[in-house]
């Protein structure tokens, strides 16, 4: 799937020299990323599961 008009952003719980990039401006899809390598794969999901994987996160 090819994200056309993404906007990226660090996650704010990427630690130095190991961040993750996040795509959630476009509607129906979250693009997931490696900064380090922009031309890389993205993963992408659904919003609901992107809220239950961040929730998940949370709590550990």
């Amino acid at each position: 799937m090819e994200l056309i008009g993404v906007t990226w952003r660090k996650s704010t719980r990427s630690a130095q020299g190991e961040c993750v990039e996040v795509a959630d401006n476009l509607p129906g899809v979250i693009g997931v990323r490696d900064s380090k390598d922009p031309a890389g794969p993205v993963l992408t999901f659904d919003p609901q599961t992107w809220r239950a994987f961040v929730t998940l996160l949370k709590r550990h």
